[in-house]
């Protein structure tokens, strides 16, 4: 464990947390024994090793064993920031993440790991905790309705494998310190608005945003060769532009979220209003997607789009 890298993820391995595209050429969904059952591994995992590191890795994220559901949950605020007003506590959030590993071989990179998800997050009334249905914005005095976060799916855009793209070995991504495991990953995004026309290298509109992740583990359960899965407190952060349903058009300002979560020990521990929801309104979220799943990822923006365009379709 003393030589274990320091470093927090590459730039690359951000990027695997967040974007949006399939399995990766030249790389098989794995239908043999899991990840853990292909290393020979000793009671404890070294971090060292590129491959077993990997395997640690893939036990925080959900789990060694193929295709078992992992669900977390995180809970938080919501606030506006504008130039020269005090910041606005808008709403609360809960919110949650099913998702599930797959094993993926390639003759090159050795065997390596997919990961697939769906995810929820309800924006609360910020003095109730009740589920917003209607939201009186407070700078056009518009009412509008709330869009809940609802994207299906959030996959990893390309496996992540013992020797990267590049020929390196794979590293792990985090630091320990009095028996705990922490890594650090922020996730900076700027790409095309899909919600923007067709000039935006001369008119801008792109989408500006920055994702924080912490995630705080064990290192007894994360090293732990005869554990599938490790406990772990995660905490995620967003500087966003405003969330489109809330109509701002261009007006001056970005979002903040700041939450705290936890990986839970199974879909039941999620809280009721979660349950009730995912019921009423989104019952695939009871279970990750496929595995060998090749649809593009979801975000609030496309998600919107998505809606609206319906509605469009039917004459609503």
């Amino acid at each position: 464990m003393k030589n274990m890298n320091n470093k927090v993820a590459t730039g690359r391995t951000m990027r695997l947390m967040a974007a949006a595209v399939v399995l990766g050429m030249g790389a098989q969904a794995h239908t043999g024994p899991a990840l853990a059952d292909t290393l020979d591994l000793a009671d404890t995992l070294d971090l060292t090793d590129p491959a077993q590191a990997l395997t640690a890795t893939r036990k925080l994220y959900c789990s060694l064993e193929d295709g078992k559901p992992i669900t977390y949950q995180w809970q938080g605020r919501a606030y506006s920031r504008v130039p020269g007003e005090r910041d606005r506590h808008l709403f609360n959030v809960l919110g949650m993440n099913v998702r599930a590993c797959s094993t993926v071989a390639d003759a090159d990179r050795g065997d390596g790991f997919r990961l697939v998800s769906r995810e929820i997050m309800l924006y609360l009334d910020p003095e109730t905790n009740d589920v917003l249905r209607r939201w009186s914005n407070p700078w056009t005095g518009a009412d509008v309705e709330v869009l809940h976060v609802a994207n299906d799916p959030v996959n990893f855009r390309a496996p992540l494998f013992p020797v990267g793209r590049d020929g390196q070995p794979y590293r792990f991504p985090g630091r320990t310190g009095g028996g705990k495991v922490f890594i650090n990953v922020e996730v900076p995004l700027f790409y095309t608005n899909p919600l923007a026309g067709d000039f935006q290298g001369a008119a801008g509109n792109h989408y500006h945003a920055m994702e924080m992740f912490n995630f705080i583990m064990d290192e007894a359960d994360l090293i732990d060769g005869d554990k599938d899965t490790t406990g772990a407190v995660v905490s995620w952060a967003r500087v966003a532009q405003w969330l489109p349903w809330m109509q701002m058009g261009s007006r001056p300002g970005v979002m903040v979220f700041n939450t705290t979560g936890r990986k839970l020990d199974s879909w039941d521990g999620l809280e009721q209003v979660l349950k009730d929801e995912i019921a009423a309104n989104y019952p695939d979220y009871r279970r990750p997607p496929p595995a060998d799943d090749a649809r593009p990822n979801e975000t609030s923006w496309t998600y919107y789009r998505k809606i609206v365009e319906q509605r469009r379709a039917a004459g609503n």
